[in-house]
């Protein structure tokens, strides 16, 4: 929502907002769920025909529970990711718990590099800031640069203010190459949707074939660099937890398809367990593999 058609103006409209005190910005993400969801019912009948797809054996009682839940968040998420822009790096610590740093740093013990997978689940843009401020080695984050170069000049210089260098996803390969000499802890967002062109290959997720890319397993396997989950979970409102779970040490070791089809897994399992907070008014979903 914050992403599209931002002016300068609006930009610092933002600056602003984002120094206000938490407890009234979720007094404003309060507000903002009841314009969204009974006002503009934004985006609504795609959040239900997600849903009404990805769980076919939940009755419609069960569905509207998710779904209001969901606008909840999304408010949430909504004030928190303006508060990124402000935010300073003890916050950031202190509401984005990591519970086993002591992972990522053994791996970089061990002289590899890392992918940290994540999903659009959680507060997946704290996530990203966070891996900034987790260590000294070099901190990349893997990207879609927006339309909006106002938007994306806003969003590039958030992400980046705790140390992360951003990459566009179109020049991955050639840059993660130039920094292979580096050790590095690389984020990729696993559920991101391919254009049609670069729909290569569906894997079921969620009762659905969905088109995945493939970029996380290429790199990983061309670089030999571990590939861990970055599990995000809410503990409660304003506070997270990120647990790295190792998936694929060994990727020069792995068939075609095992790395992808490890995080796609992975994803679909913290989703199952607490529906409400994946990005359900994402149009993940655009087009079937063909005979489908």
């Amino acid at each position: 929502m914050i992403k599209k058609g931002l002016t300068s103006l609006a930009v610092f409209f933002l600056y602003l907002i984002s120094l206000l005190p938490f407890w009234l910005l979720y007094l404003i993400a309060d507000f903002l769920y009841v314009i969204m969801y009974y006002v503009t019912g934004y985006r609504r009948g795609v959040v239900q025909q997600n849903l009404k797809n990805s769980f076919p054996e939940k009755n419609a009682e069960e569905l509207h529970a998710i779904e209001k839940k969901y606008y909840h968040y999304l408010a949430d998420l909504f004030v928190e990711t303006i508060k990124s822009i402000t935010i300073s790096k003890t916050e950031m610590e202190k509401r984005m718990y990591l519970t086993n740093l002591e992972v990522i740093n053994g791996y970089f013990a061990q002289n590899r590099s890392i992918i940290a997978v994540v999903g659009h689940y959680g507060n997946w843009e704290w996530g990203a800031l966070r891996t900034g401020t987790m260590t000294h080695h070099r901190r990349v984050i893997i990207y879609k640069p927006l339309n909006n170069k106002t938007s994306d000049q806003l969003f590039k210089r958030m992400r980046e203010k705790f140390g992360a260098t951003l990459i566009p996803m179109k020049s991955t390969l050639r840059k993660m190459a130039e920094l292979k000499s580096e050790l590095s802890l690389s984020v990729f967002a696993s559920d991101q949707t391919p254009v049609r062109e670069e729909a290569h290959y569906f894997t079921p997720f969620l009762n659905q074939p969905t088109a995945v890319f493939l970029g996380i397993e290429k790199i990983a396997t061309l670089f030999n660099s571990v590939v861990v989950f970055a599990d995000i979970r809410r503990v409660k409102r304003g506070y997270y937890e990120c647990t790295f779970v190792p998936l694929v040490e060994e990727p020069k070791q792995t068939k075609q398809y095992e790395i992808t089809q490890a995080h796609v897994q992975y994803l679909e399992k913290v989703i199952k367990e607490e529906p409400a907070y994946w990005l359900w008014s994402h149009r993940r979903w655009k087009f079937k593999p063909e005979g489908n």
